[in-house]
């Protein structure tokens, strides 16, 4: 059923963007900056490199980054936020907000 609604559901069409386990913190790095495949890798060390390049190129394939090839000896590759990717920022600092809530939520719990 979800199938059906992506594209025409906006809660299901934003979760099946969002569905790999790192793509939002991935998301948040490149709303920093700019960044190379070996940049992001050190930002995310738990991520292999098989997954990092599984997440970048369905983030592409999706519209979210750009992956720009620069011609050159070594090859030079850059990945940015889109300008769709750009426009989740405010998704990112509520994110952010509330996480952090949260996370004083669960001190105040384990007192």
């Amino acid at each position: 059923m979800e199938k059906d609604l992506y594209g025409i559901c906006p809660y299901v069409t934003a979760q099946k963007l969002l569905t790999g386990k790192w793509t939002l913190l991935i998301m948040y790095h490149l709303s920093l900056k700019t960044m190379r495949f070996n940049e992001l890798q050190r930002a995310l060390p738990s991520l292999t490199q098989a997954t990092l390049t599984k997440q970048l190129r369905m983030m592409s394939d999706n519209g979210l980054i750009i992956r720009t090839v620069y011609d050159q000896i070594p090859p030079k590759v850059e990945y940015s936020l889109s300008e769709l990717g750009e426009r989740f920022q405010p998704v990112l600092n509520a994110i952010q907000e509330w996480g952090t809530e949260y996370i004083d939520f669960l001190k105040g719990k384990s007192s």
